[in-house]
């Protein structure tokens, strides 16, 4: 998997409607950043070495937009390849567009 930030959706809710791709992302990944909404079965398909990082409300210290933004692209500055995994479609339900476009003025390949 090369160096850069993976936008995955995590489907419905149901944990076996990810993507044929976004279960190969999450599985080679070597950080994963999620949210409480993510189905925890999701969560151990990861690497068992990958880091997981919460960064949602009830993380022990929920991020706000900018700094999970700020996260993705420092985990990615250190060379690895990082899976930003959420709920439903990142696109429509989420700000994954909103993180997208940090990645994109950082120069983060995503």
């Amino acid at each position: 998997m090369a160096i850069k930030v993976y936008i995955v959706g995590a489907g419905p809710g149901d944990p076996t409607l990810i993507s044929v791709r976004g279960r190969r992302y999450l599985e080679s990944a070597d950080v994963v950043v999620y949210d409480h909404r993510v189905h925890a079965r999701l969560l151990r398909l990861a690497r068992p070495d990958a880091e997981k990082i919460d960064v949602g409300p009830a993380a022990p210290r929920p991020l706000d937009q900018e700094a999970i933004s700020i996260l993705l692209a420092e985990k990615a500055r250190e060379h690895k390849s990082v899976v930003r995994l959420k709920w439903g479609d990142p696109f429509v339900f989420d700000s994954g567009g909103k993180e997208a476009l940090f990645l994109h003025e950082q120069g983060v390949p995503f």
